[in-house]
């Protein structure tokens, strides 16, 4: 980050690169996830869409479309925070030099606590990264509707990490 770069253009930059992580994963585009940041921290909405529904009776929110929004969360919380100093150093641009090969996390295993139903309305999540390392990272997301005192779901990840994130220089 260049000391005398305005305020402006570095949040433009961070949300950009930010907004280039999810365009680059088509599940993320195919359950219109968005990404609200923060400083640094990241807020996860997953908006209501009939789609998602799984139990027309109550309606109720289908558990694989609530997992694959956690596990993007978890995905693209890792990313970021694993390329934070790259795009900070001004070698990870979005649009211009955002690399289409870029190596996400794996996910090795994923264990869902569905709490109760969610419910016919936007859903948000947050993950907090609970040890990342070179090769592995264990993270913890947490899925509310209406109170984040009254998570509807939780899951713990863990996930192998790729060796680099960026893969060619641009």
């Amino acid at each position: 980050m260049n000391a005398r770069e305005p305020l402006q253009d570095i949040k433009k930059r961070r949300d950009g690169v930010l907004q280039s992580i999810v365009n680059a994963i088509p599940f993320a585009q195919f359950l219109d996830v968005r990404v609200e940041r923060m400083g640094n921290e990241l807020s996860f909405i997953l908006p209501y869409d009939k789609k998602l529904i799984g139990n027309p009776m109550l309606p109720a929110l289908h558990g694989g479309g609530v997992a694959g929004f956690m596990e993007l969360t978890a995905i693209i919380s890792l990313t970021w925070y694993s390329i934070w100093d790259d795009m900070e150093a001004g070698k990870l641009l979005s649009d211009e030099n955002f690399p289409s090969d870029l190596n996400l996390p794996k996910t090795i295993d994923i264990t869902m606590d569905y709490l109760r139903p969610g419910l016919a309305r936007d859903a948000y999540a947050r993950a907090t990264i609970n040890r990342s390392g070179r090769r592995y990272a264990s993270v913890h997301v947490e899925a509310w509707q209406d109170k984040h005192e009254r998570l509807f779901a939780q899951c713990t990840g863990h996930f192998l990490m790729p060796e680099q994130f960026i893969l060619s220089e641009k």
